[in-house]
């Protein structure tokens, strides 16, 4: 079914081997990455690639911030087409107006600044780049980590807001370029297997191994003809749950017809590797072997077969419950599903279709056809529908799928991200979900463990969602069934954007005036790094901290557009106390700054020693908090998780792993030490930690910087900060990138 070929291979234009004639230098340049990048990148060195982006998307959830953060650093008008989406809060109406108060703030922007404004109901952010703005050769960056649209043969990279910030501002992302897999697709699909299915099987194998991490998947092979675009996009969008950078497929004349439907043929172009290239390394995927697939919370790469789960469930189960009430801890009572294997069967509660990943017009058709002739009683499961856009959606109208999933017994959804992002259809407690979207992350789905909730999801693709419905919620895979299945033909209507988005790009009027909500809030001020570094453990975790635990998702991040206020939300899942323990340092050295007397005895007296052994002025010392885990960052893009942890007054990371590049550039941006080691780490909460030179350290990009631990022992750990260019650095030591530009483009003395 798939095979992961570790070394480099040389590749025929048809995704054949090819018997070495040429240079791995040579071939290197021949694949359709090494292409684009070379068309993007404003450095003459195509080792550390400096690029521009054709077009900028952010949703909701985080164009404010980006937004501030840019008219702090002197934003003048957006250089490129910037969308501003409105579909992961429309329906999330924590704290009164303020929500709304976001999109209007964002719709002022565009006019303000030459922007597109895609309404709320218009759209999931992704649909409306596929429809309106990707095109062949094209790179797109985005504020959230699923800016995937390599099926049309654009590069899109999903980054957290400063990287867009920089593209506002005229600069460049810069990176050194990165390896390249080949993803060789052969054979076709069985009916039933959908791209949910194929993309699962792809992150079960990779993921953990860390196969793809920060590399660009190239999808190669003759059995990309055997997949539909919209099969093709499916599989796409899922390729960051495989931690792969970007993705991009050879196109053919069905990116064309594509392309042509929506108004764009002037944006094809035959996109293959130019004769015999070279890869990094290779994923197989024989197409014709994969089968119905399931994600088991609490992470799309827990992958299993649904035949194979179905023949031990209770296996299955009881390593999630296991795993939930880790998560959960002691709130409440235990967290409980085995009572869902009813008659040796898994039955669940609830089942959803939606975004990015689920909400196309092919998945969506294609569950009419399981669900024909069946009624979903409302005293079982539950299925929702988000179509992904609203242009899908009147297609859906105009072939009566609409008409015939609703007497099915089906509810169609509003065209947004909602159940994706944790902000609507959270499930009861101890309740399993099943979902065609793109995580499965503890909470994601919308409960609070903290307060003694805690459900559960499971991905699958739509086929076998819909097969699960049609069977009373007990799980079937789509395989199971004998469905003929219909072709019908897409009728995009583009009057409905003509009519709903509000383009303005290259219109923009810098003398309108911004309305800002009473929850927009300014950036409080952020120091740069002074000589030594003085850091108290706020928290200290085994295993992975993800993004979600960082902050969540769903209703918290209504607060997004106000620092002071979601930071109060960090770690809030995992560790209640971390904002308690994060403000006592924070605490400290504003008592410091201030001139006054510092209430922590303990940090007051190791400040008074410090300044004697090193011989310096307490100014000389930045005193800060510091995360430490084994890994940090998997998951989301979103920036409040490294900008949370400083307006808490964090200023270093330590880990044996950043879980994504886009997580590690957040802390970047955000001056946040990313510091890393290969040793265990033990650590305590509240063990100060001390940096001395920490200034020369990060300019001279040392590979050994001794962080010694304070709690007697003579512990001292070896770091690292990693690979940075000469403005990272600038940006880290300034104390953010709003710093660094306020200074004109960065003063490495400042702060």
């Amino acid at each position: 079914m798939i095979e992961l070929i570790e070394h480099g291979v040389f590749l025929t234009a048809d995704g054949n081997h090819a018997d070495v004639q040429i240079t791995r230098e040579e071939a290197e340049k021949n694949t359709i990455s090494y292409q684009i990048l070379e068309s993007h990148n404003q450095s003459d060195n195509m080792d550390e690639l400096k690029l521009k982006f054709d077009a900028l998307v952010s949703p909701d959830n985080n164009y404010v911030n980006i937004l501030q953060t840019a008219r702090a650093s002197g934003l003048k008008e957006f250089p490129v087409p910037y969308v501003l989406s409105n579909c992961h809060h429309t329906l999330c109406a924590v704290g009164g107006t303020i929500n709304e108060d976001d999109h209007v703030f964002g719709l002022d922007n565009a006019k303000k600044y030459g922007g597109i404004f895609l309404p709320p109901y218009g759209g999931v952010l992704h649909q409306y780049m596929r429809e309106r703005m990707a095109g062949c050769g094209k790179m797109i960056l985005g504020s959230d980590s699923h800016t995937r649209y390599g099926a049309l043969g654009t590069m899109g990279i999903g980054e957290g807001g400063g990287e867009v910030v920089k593209q506002l501002l005229g600069k460049t992302y810069d990176i050194s370029r990165p390896p390249i897999l080949a993803v060789k697709l052969t054979g076709a699909p069985r009916p039933g297997i959908g791209p949910m299915d194929v993309a699962l099987v792809l992150i079960g194998a990779t993921f953990k191994k860390g196969f793809n991490k920060n590399k660009i998947l190239e999808f190669v092979g003759d059995g990309i003809s055997q997949l539909s675009v919209e099969f093709r996009m499916g599989i796409d969008v899922m390729t960051t749950e495989s931690a792969a950078l970007s993705s991009v497929w050879c196109t053919d004349d069905l990116v064309k017809d594509y392309l042509q439907i929506h108004q764009r043929e002037e944006d094809y172009c035959e996109l293959k590797p130019k004769g015999v290239a070279y890869y990094d390394g290779m994923i197989e995927i024989n197409l014709s072997e994969v089968e119905s697939m399931m994600a088991l919370p609490f992470h799309p790469s827990n992958v299993v077969k649904i035949c194979e789960f179905k023949a031990d469930p209770e296996k299955y189960l009881g390593e999630v419950e296991k795993e939930g009430n880790r998560i959960k801890g002691n709130q409440g009572n235990r967290f409980f599903i085995m009572d869902h294997i009813r008659d040796g069967e898994f039955v669940a509660d609830q089942a959803l279709v939606s975004g990015c990943a689920g909400g196309m017009f092919e998945n969506i058709v294609a569950m009419t056809d399981i669900l024909e002739g069946s009624a979903i009683n409302g005293g079982g499961i539950r299925l929702g529908i988000n179509p992904s856009s609203q242009p899908v959606n009147y297609a859906l109208m105009e072939s009566g799928i609409i008409n015939r999933l609703s007497v099915n017994g089906a509810a169609i959804r509003p065209c947004i991200c909602g159940p994706c992002f944790g902000v609507t259809d959270v499930p009861a407690d101890n309740q399993v979900s099943i979902r065609h979207m793109t995580r499965n992350y503890a909470n994601r789905e919308g409960s609070k463990p903290g307060q003694g909730q805690m459900a559960a999801s499971i991905l699958m693709d739509a086929r076998s969602i819909a097969a699960t419905v049609r069977n009373k919620g007990r799980l079937t895979a789509a395989t199971e069934l004998d469905v003929e299945y219909q072709s019908l033909a897409y009728n995009y209507n583009g009057a409905i954007y003509e009519n709903q988005v509000f383009d303005n790009f290259q219109k923009g009027d810098p003398d309108h005036e911004l309305k800002m909500g009473p929850n927009i809030a300014d950036w409080p001020e952020f120091s740069g790094f002074g000589k030594h570094i003085l850091l108290r453990v706020a928290g200290s975790y085994q295993g992975s901290v993800t993004t979600d635990e960082l902050i969540p998702s769903g209703d918290a991040s209504s607060y997004r557009s106000n620092p002071q206020k979601i930071s109060e939300y960090t770690m809030i899942s995992r560790d209640p106390e971390y904002v308690k323990k994060a403000k006592e340092i924070r605490i400290c050295n504003e008592e410091r700054q201030k001139g006054g007397i510092i209430s922590d005895s303990q940090c007051s007296a190791l400040l008074t020693q410090l300044c004697a052994d090193l011989k310096c002025q307490p100014e000389e010392i930045t005193v800060g908090s510091i995360m430490a885990a084994d890994e940090i960052g998997d998951g989301s893009s979103r920036e409040q998780a490294a900008s949370c942890q400083k307006v808490l007054g964090g200023m270093a990371n330590l880990t044996n792993s950043y879980a994504t590049k886009r997580y590690r550039s957040n802390l970047i941006n955000w001056g946040i030490l990313p510091l890393q080691t290969n040793e265990k780490l033990e650590l305590k909460d509240g063990t100060y930690l001390l940096i001395k030179g920490i200034r020369d350290y990060v300019q001279s990009g040392s590979d050994q910087i001794p962080v010694e631990v304070l709690d007697g022992t003579g512990k001292v750990y070896f770091c690292n900060v990693g690979k940075m260019t000469s403005e990272e650095k600038h940006i880290l030591l300034s104390g953010c990138l709003i710093n660094y530009y306020k200074n004109d483009g960065g003063d490495d003395e400042q702060g």
